[in-house]
């Protein structure tokens, strides 16, 4: 056992008898943390969760050897969704020809080319048409009969058109309530079409701007994309914060005037929330790190935690500053204790958030760097500053005669909380052997069951839903959100389209490729196709070399012949002297398309298949290694759907792997921390019980209703573990304050729930409101998150007020020699900690 006193002892000095200066440097030091804020600036997306996952590496890799285009610059696609009764009539044709002919007159939108099926219906009318407008003139002059020909023609015949007609296509009528329509942007090199570091996407002002051009030609045409996309991705976190805040401010207010009752002290409060907030915001700022979706959980964090420490701070204060006390010597007797209770909570929070820094995702693991950091500058600020700036407030107030406006105790045994406390300890009374055995068993069955949760990782996590909640109706104008169509539209797509532009799949394929039987195998793999797969005839619908080679075919019969010579079955895949195939391709007009499916040096190939719109991401990913494993030649499943399952993966062992690595860190802590300071080891396991019931409840919560881990609620067990035993660390260091200067167990518990216990319920009560609200942000991942963290706040206080004293009281009956049990409770053999 180690005699801590003497340093504690000088921090109490430091505070109590210098707390000009401690208020002073405070100040200085938030000077500093202030020229961080907004250093590291805003990251947003699902990009910035995949770019450690190998697939996604994988991709890369593919895309760097086969996105090659005739320009210098990258690229992006714009999506025209056309709806109607019917879109292939002449109207409706005419419409999307003219939406594309006036984007591509628009300089500033950097058109490198569209596509569409009414583009390839004008060039059935008219083969010559080379234009645009050529194209519009064909089909202004065709009449009905003859566009519903050339109509059954160009669709019927290539599947590749066939895809972006909607699934109820009728050829006979030659009529469709959905086509889809592209435009191909160039863009600056070495940008892409996904949101960047900054929360945007070059396309996004791009697409706004293209949405203007397109409504001028009437119709039902939706223009989307990732810059469309990006946007609302902001938006939606930007209008749920603005929704939420303003309610989570004022509940906290609410709770907080309840907890002080005296304006001095809750402006204090307010302060030392605030300087906790700068400096972690600050530290981020500073350290280089952007501020991300995953991020917006440390305002939470921070705040629980640190309303937890103000009211502590405060109310153990008022509990010694009664009488002729003087406030000094109020303070010293407060922090000697709050500051040891303040050491265990920060030391095991921050060891519960480090846990995260095992994680696979370069973002989880910035979530556990911040979350520690804000935890320790939390544990300073409370703990420091607060009762320096308290020991200032009171002494003035004295000198100046300022009434003091509610200054006893929560908890105190004469209100009705403090006669409701303490139903843990009339059930430790009674039958704590009974009651312990139902925790252990109730906990064991949640925890089975929560081990079920689901992980999951989509873009539509982040997106509002479909219809906007009922609530909005009633939410005053300055606070509504704007509307929303990304959800919708995806829907649209998923519902009308067999897939979609971004519904495809890739398989890396490494050769070499110059054997004769390459083309053969590659296409073979794809006979028979597995369920998610979009098949035609029986084989799945690809993208690859084969189809390039076929498509030139058809356009060059010089081509044509080479290809007849060299394909033995007669199946249009060459089969002998690819060599020369290859370098005939190459040598075409077709050589930059070929160039995106096949290397130069023929070493490797891509081919994509269509997937159906409505697939899950676990079926992609299977049938997609199953094609893989068809080939010949090593193969690699691969593309965004297959990454994002990648992803989901990682965030499930991420989650499961913290978790234990946190409960067996914090126990080992709590452990240590109690048989250096204490000599009683055995209270860190006692401390440990409440905060696994809190996960247990927590994940089975998860389960039951249907929230799975993503990016957010991934970390959610960690937090549940840092919560849960910032309440049971405060009873149980109370608990031995009080058990070494009383004979009876029971009076120790009493004075520990109706002191600590109060405060632990203004705490819990302005956390759970004021973090629970989140729940009603239009964002579902943040709602989830916000509801969780709510959750976990009050299964860590209930466990705590209602578990833990029964653990104690079986801690003393069977393990502890402490004052008065000796004679009464150890038997022969008996040993102490």
């Amino acid at each position: 056992m180690v005699d801590a006193q003497p340093f504690i002892d000088a921090l109490d000095a430091w505070i109590v008898d210098r707390p000009v200066r401690v208020v002073l440097l405070f100040l200085v030091v938030s000077g500093v943390f202030a020229l961080g804020l907004g250093g590291g600036g805003t990251d947003s997306g699902t990009d910035q969760f995949t770019e450690d996952v190998p697939a996604e590496q994988a991709l890369r890799e593919v895309n760097d050897n086969f996105e090659r285009t005739t320009f210098d610059d990258d690229t992006g696609t714009t999506q025209l969704i056309q709806s109607g009764a019917n879109v292939l009539s002449k109207p409706e044709l005419l419409r999307m020809l003219r939406a594309q002919n006036r984007l591509t007159d628009h300089e500033d939108l950097q058109v490198a080319g569209t596509t569409s099926v009414a583009r390839a219906v004008a060039r059935t009318l008219d083969p010559s048409a080379d234009s645009i407008d050529d194209e519009i003139r064909a089909v202004e002059r065709a009449t009905p009969a003859q566009i519903d020909r050339a109509v059954r023609t160009t669709v019927d015949d290539n599947p590749g058109l066939r895809a972006v007609v909607s699934e109820d296509y009728n050829a006979r009528s030659a009529s469709a309530s959905a086509t889809i329509g592209t435009v191909t942007h160039r863009l600056p090199s070495g940008t892409s079409e996904g949101a960047g570091t900054s929360g945007s996407s070059p396309l996004t002002p791009i697409q706004l701007q293209a949405q203007n051009v397109v409504a001028s030609v009437g119709g039902d045409i939706t223009v989307f994309g990732s810059g469309i996309t990006s946007e609302e991705l902001g938006d939606v976190i930007n209008d749920s914060l603005a929704l939420v805040i303003p309610a989570a401010v004022a509940l906290i207010l609410l709770f907080l005037i309840v907890a002080y009752r005296d304006p001095i002290d809750l402006l204090l409060g307010l302060v030392a929330l605030a300087m906790a907030m700068l400096w972690t915001f600050g530290f981020m700022g500073l350290a280089g790190i952007a501020f991300s979706q995953l991020l917006i959980a440390i305002p939470p964090l921070l705040l629980a935690v640190g309303i937890d420490f103000g009211i502590h701070a405060i109310n153990r204060y008022r509990e010694e500053h009664v009488g002729d006390v003087s406030v000094r010597g109020a303070m010293r007797v407060a922090t000697d204790q709050l500051v040891v209770a303040f050491f265990i909570v920060t030391g095991t929070t921050v060891l519960g958030f480090a846990a995260n820094l095992t994680s696979g995702l370069s973002s989880i693991r910035e979530l556990g760097i911040v979350a520690a950091v804000g935890i320790v500058f939390t544990f300073l600020v409370f703990g420091v500053f607060l009762p320096a700036a308290k020991v200032l407030a009171d002494s003035w107030r004295e000198r100046v005669g300022l009434p003091e406006f509610g200054s006893a105790a929560l908890g105190d045994e004469k209100s009705l909380l403090g006669r409701i406390l303490p139903v843990g300890v009339h059930i430790a009374r009674t039958a704590p052997r009974l009651f312990l055995v139902v925790v252990l068993v109730s906990t064991a069955v949640m925890g089975q069951y929560g081990a079920g949760v689901d992980s999951r990782f989509t873009q539509d996590d982040f997106l509002p839903p479909e219809e906007p909640p009922a609530y909005l109706d009633y939410v005053p104008e300055p606070f509504r959100p704007g509307d929303y169509t990304v959800t919708q539209t995806t829907n649209f797509l998923e519902r009308n389209f067999q897939t979609g532009e971004e519904d495809t799949t890739t398989v890396y394929v490494e050769g070499p490729l110059h054997q004769d039987y390459a083309l053969e195998a590659m296409w073979r793999a794809g006979d028979d196709p597995p369920p998610s797969f979009v098949a035609d005839g029986g084989h799945a619908r690809e993208t690859s070399i084969v189809t390039v080679i076929r498509d030139y075919a058809e356009r060059d019969p010089e081509f044509a012949a080479l290809v007849a010579r060299n394909d033995r079955n007669d199946n249009g895949v060459p089969d002998d002297n690819l060599r020369t195939i290859y370098a005939a391709l190459l040598d075409s007009p077709a050589r930059d398309r070929a160039l995106n499916y096949i290397t130069d040096d023929y070493s490797s190939a891509r081919i994509q298949y269509s997937v159906e719109a409505d697939a899950t991401q676990e079926e992609v990913t299977d049938d997609t290694r199953q094609v893989a494993d068809r080939m010949r030649f090593e193969a690699t499943a691969t593309g965004g759907v297959i990454v994002l399952k990648a992803v989901s993966d990682v965030i499930g062992e991420s989650a499961f792997r913290s978790l234990v690595i946190a409960l067996v860190a914090a126990a080992a802590f709590l452990v240590l921390v109690y048989a250096v300071l204490e000599g009683r080891p055995s209270l860190g396991l006692v401390n440990v019980l409440p905060i696994a019931v809190t996960v247990a409840a927590l994940a089975s919560t998860m389960r039951f209703l249907d929230i799975p881990f993503n990016v957010l609620t991934g970390t959610s067990l960690s937090i549940a573990i840092g919560l849960g035993i910032d309440y049971s660390a405060h009873l149980l260091h109370r608990f031995v304050e009080e058990y070494d200067a009383s004979t009876d167990v029971d009076d120790a518990l009493l004075e520990t729930v109706r002191g600590t216990g109060g405060a632990l319920t203004g705490s819990m009560l302005t956390t759970v409101s004021g973090l629970g609200v989140l729940w009603l942000a239009i964002s579902p991942i943040l709602g989830q998150f916000g509801l969780l963290i709510a959750l976990s706040v009050l299964y860590s206080y209930l466990a705590s007020i209602l578990v833990l004293p029964t653990t104690l009281v079986l801690w003393d009956r069977y393990v502890s020699l402490g004052p008065g049990r000796l004679s009464t409770t150890a038997g022969p053999g008996s040993t102490a900690d």
